[in-house]
């Protein structure tokens, strides 16, 4: 029965891994896009994060976990006769693939070793399988998943060196040396999650020198590999060893700096410092919250848990997604009630609260702006397109259409400003553009891309001429929720919920207006 209950959970991950939600634009623009304008001819748009003075995020990491899979991706296409490039979608869909691979076999496997007890670890293994955080977070590009991976696999290092010190002890030390900096480089987070557990190393390494060597030289070649290659990246021109000697970019100590200044978090949003604790961990383990308090099981898994809790909460920048880390270390230091009856109502409600959480977040949440990217690098006419009241829509997936579309982003600007901008867009509205498809075969076209629930553009919509514009939908997508659209002190609670789930969908309008002949 057990087996049968993971095979079933591992297939719900896969089929997660495979819908196209959107959880946060750094699932793409902090990894995939950035290695995508590297190895294809993408264009691409780097953030902020690639282009300030010290760049604060690194190119090391990417490269291994991203850019192998698309050199490979590319040798495979090539290889099999097709000309031009790959289409950005099915690397996209790789890079989805691969991180459900690298969850169910490197998560799972390391839970597996890091919990000793046979019945102890089968219930931690089924927990974490049937966790919506690894369903949907565990499956998607971010920094935060892979960091997930790093923090699970020092510990098990750190344990098989600490249990077995006489069996390859110097080549887990080398290994370990590699992870760590990997993890540094990844985020500078990293460390917080691995301090207490990295204490049982010491008595070790006082008495083992030699392993200790290994692990310092290994680290110290991985650090100058990393600042070798995000020097290059940074660098305009072909870097010297005096670039290297003189000019490193050290990206760790850049973003180290950078969260140092309260000024520079207030851009990006501040919380109490009891938002991690209070609200973002209840939101990634439901009622396991309950259990972390109540029956807790002693280990350095917790105590990791615990050190990169304590950490982030003294940052005010506070995401839920930043103690990723924590949940399958949590998850597998918990006890289940003994009672029967209350051990029933728990599992019960842990099965409804990562159901209804894995269907939102997996499948609902800005789940059309992957789809409208695809379906808009197949206008032919498209040169201009406003994406209203959604997350940053990832260029790369419109396949080259960038070089002749602009993408423009304007959050949630007020409504009046943006019929401003669409009215100095829009084309001029031809009998072309009331004939089915023929639209299509004009020159320039802009598009509205925004949620159904924005509902300040009902009145405009029926093309009665307002604002001297027309708008035509030409796509939908039903399973998007835009829940940045939540006005419950203006709209009330009830009429909030009605409005954002009973008109979930994500709409896209050609746009045009009426000129003079």
């Amino acid at each position: 029965m057990w087996r049968r209950t993971y095979l079933l959970l591992v297939l719900v991950r896969l089929w997660f891994a495979l819908s196209p939600s959107y959880l946060h634009p750094d699932e793409n623009f902090q990894g995939p896009e950035v290695i995508a304008g590297q190895i294809f001819s993408y264009p691409v748009r780097h953030t902020w994060e690639f282009t300030t003075e010290y760049p604060i995020r690194s190119v090391f990491p990417l490269w291994p976990v991203y850019g192998l899979p698309m050199l490979l991706l590319r040798w495979l296409w090539i290889g099999n006769g097709n000309d031009g490039e790959i289409p950005p979608v099915a690397v996209f869909w790789t890079l989805r693939v691969l991180m459900f691979i690298l969850s169910f076999v490197l998560e799972d496997w390391a839970i597996y070793e890091l919990v000793q007890k046979p019945r102890n670890r089968l219930v931690a293994v089924i927990l974490v399988a049937s966790s919506y955080v690894t369903w949907t977070y565990q499956t998607h590009t971010f920094s935060n998943s892979i960091e997930t991976l790093v923090v699970a696999w020092c510990l098990v290092l750190i344990q098989r060196i600490v249990a077995f010190p006489q069996q390859s002890s110097v080549l887990a030390s080398a290994v370990l040396g590699i992870v760590a900096v990997f993890g540094v480089f990844n985020r500078i987070t990293f460390p917080a999650f691995v301090l207490i557990p990295g204490i049982r190393l010491v008595p070790y390494y006082w008495k083992h020198p030699g392993s200790f060597a290994m692990i310092v030289l290994a680290g110290l070649y991985t650090t100058l590999l990393a600042i070798a290659l995000d020097t290059a990246f940074y660098t305009p021109h072909s870097i010297t060893w005096s670039d290297l000697i003189f000019h490193p970019v050290l990206t760790p100590l850049n973003n180290f700096l950078y969260n140092l200044k309260p000024s520079n978090l207030a851009q990006h949003g501040l919380h109490p410092r009891y938002q991690h604790l209070l609200v973002n961990l209840p939101q990634l383990l439901g009622p396991a919250a309950i259990l972390l308090f109540t029956r807790p099981h002693r280990s350095f898994r917790l105590y990791s848990a615990i050190s990169g809790i304590f950490v982030l909460s003294i940052l005010q920048h506070q995401e839920a997604r930043f103690l990723l880390p924590t949940v399958p270390l949590i998850l597998s230091s918990v006890r289940l009630p003994k009672k029967e009856t209350i051990l029933r109502v728990w599992v019960v409600s842990w099965i409804i609260f990562n159901l209804i959480f894995g269907t939102l977040m997996g499948i609902y949440h800005q789940g059309g702006i992957v789809p409208a990217q695809v379906f808009m690098s197949r206008q032919p006419d498209a040169t201009q397109a406003v994406w209203w009241k959604t997350y940053m829509p990832p260029i790369w997936l419109l396949n080259g259409k960038n070089e002749v579309l602009r993408t423009q982003d304007v959050m949630g600007m007020k409504g009046e400003l943006l019929l401003e901008e669409l009215a100095r867009l829009a084309t001029c509205d031809t009998p072309a553009d009331r004939r089915n498809m023929e639209y299509l075969k004009e020159k320039n076209g802009t598009y509205l891309i925004a949620p159904l629930s924005a509902t300040w553009l009902d009145p405009y919509l029926p093309n009665k001429g307002l604002g001297g514009l027309r708008f035509r939908e030409v796509w939908r997508h039903r399973q998007h929720l835009s829940l940045d659209d939540l006005d419950f002190a203006e709209d009330g609670v009830w009429n909030t919920l009605s409005r954002v789930i009973g008109r979930r969908g994500l709409v896209i309008w050609r746009v045009t207006k009426s000129c003079p002949r």
